[in-house]
């Protein structure tokens, strides 16, 4: 992929919503234009990136998983994956991947995890990839991470498809984390949010809570099962009126 500064992208804008630096003009111009109809949309994000650190924690500390695949990665924003299981054990090792410019040439400067330049939709040339063979083994658990990425993939076959491919050769104990933007909780700002998305150039798929859990492709999900982002195992209190994202944690027993 091109790096186009003039055209908005999902990646940049969303770490502009979360106070990041590394995001354009036309980025920050298409945050300002979704949030004057979805004004609870930086909420959901945090809640959702408050969630993707709880749930890398809980798959490094309580499940003893020690590998991390992040699919959809999207620009170094704190808290990140590989520094929160990182800090439960030092061995733990995350592969990141992502097709934006920026992201990769942003994350290729940190440290203590790799970064792998793929597409979501190309499940073959991530699980193929040196990087995931140097990072992955896939004799031990891995711990799949869909975040805010199967939203933009609108054809329900297809991200039922992506995340078959990316779970068939990972072993028995391996997890699948997904979360996906839904309009339960707020139809009528979510929707007019989606329409301003649309306008810009990005397609993004709106599910229910059913549509959400069929993701998880009949795995076992693990207690609370799929749940508004900031119900998962919470911290602290967010309203769920300003969270307008489902997910969950299943784990591979075959």
């Amino acid at each position: 992929m091109e790096l186009d500064p003039d055209k908005p992208h999902s990646a940049r804008i969303y770490d502009h919503m979360l106070g990041g630096h590394d995001n354009f003009p036309a980025d920050r111009a298409a945050a300002a234009a979704v949030t004057a109809h979805w004004p609870h949309l930086g909420v959901s994000m945090r809640a959702n990136r408050d969630w993707m650190a709880r749930q890398a924690r809980f798959a490094a500390a309580e499940l003893g998983i020690r590998q991390f695949l992040d699919v959809g990665s999207g620009l170094p924003t704190a808290p990140n994956m590989h520094e929160v299981v990182q800090g439960v054990h030092p061995a733990c090792r995350v592969l990141y991947v992502d097709n934006d410019p920026l992201v990769l040439d942003r994350g290729r400067s940190v440290t203590g995890a790799t970064y792998l330049d793929a597409d979501l939709h190309d499940p073959e040339a991530i699980l193929a990839s040196p990087e995931f063979r140097d990072t992955i083994d896939l004799t031990r658990p891995v711990a799949l991470s869909l975040i805010a990425v199967l939203q933009f993939v609108t054809d329900e076959d297809e991200a039922s498809s992506i995340v078959d491919r990316l779970l068939a050769p990972l072993p028995a104990g391996s997890t699948l984390s997904i979360s996906s933007v839904t309009d339960e909780t707020a139809p009528a700002e979510v929707a007019a949010g989606v329409a301003v998305y649309a306008a810009g150039g990005i397609g993004i798929r709106v599910r229910d809570r059913d549509e959400v859990t069929a993701l998880f492709r009949g795995l076992p999900l693990l207690d609370p099962g799929v749940v508004l982002v900031n119900r998962w195992r919470p911290e602290k209190e967010v309203p769920d009126a300003h969270v307008q994202m489902y997910g969950g944690v299943a784990r591979k027993t075959a």
